[in-house]
């Protein structure tokens, strides 16, 4: 099993994040964390929401896969929120999952259409956070697949 997380956010060295990728691994999955921040999303945030969530969209599209054993998500506020049950359960069937934490202005609504959603909280909260979040609950549908006590 394969997680990838990929976020419109410049590199940095969490170790909350570093220690579910640890732990993750004794599960047998990999969880992968790419940070994507480029020139081209810089300028267009600063010219308009419009056209910095089509620099994110640009920027997040090559690494979207929509095949049987893949599942591509968009993490975003107005999505329908899961318990851990139900985001095992979610992920449960597929070899690889990838994971998309959009800029400051969100993305777009195409972009959204183009996969499936989801919400960690309708609450906006920063990539630091959202990372940690999604890391665990990751961690713990893992836990909650193979029996394992620490999602209890």
């Amino acid at each position: 099993m394969r997680y990838n997380l990929y976020c419109i956010s410049k590199a940095d060295s969490q170790e909350l994040v570093e220690d579910f990728v640890m732990k993750c691994r004794g599960f047998g999955a990999q969880l992968l964390i790419h940070d994507v921040f480029n020139n081209a999303i810089a300028k267009a945030q600063k010219i308009s929401a419009a056209k910095a969530q089509e620099s994110y969209s640009k920027a997040l599209t090559s690494f979207v896969k929509h095949t049987p054993s893949h599942l591509s998500i968009a993490l975003t506020p107005s999505a329908k929120m899961l318990d851990s049950h139900e985001f095992a359960n979610l992920i449960a069937n597929y070899q690889e999952v990838s994971f998309f934490i959009g800029g400051a202005y969100g993305f777009s609504s195409d972009f959204l259409r183009s996969l499936k959603t989801l919400s960690l909280s309708p609450l906006t909260l920063s990539h630091k956070i959202a990372k940690i979040v999604l890391c665990e609950q990751i961690y713990r549908a893992l836990s909650i697949m193979t029996n394992h006590p620490y999602h209890k």
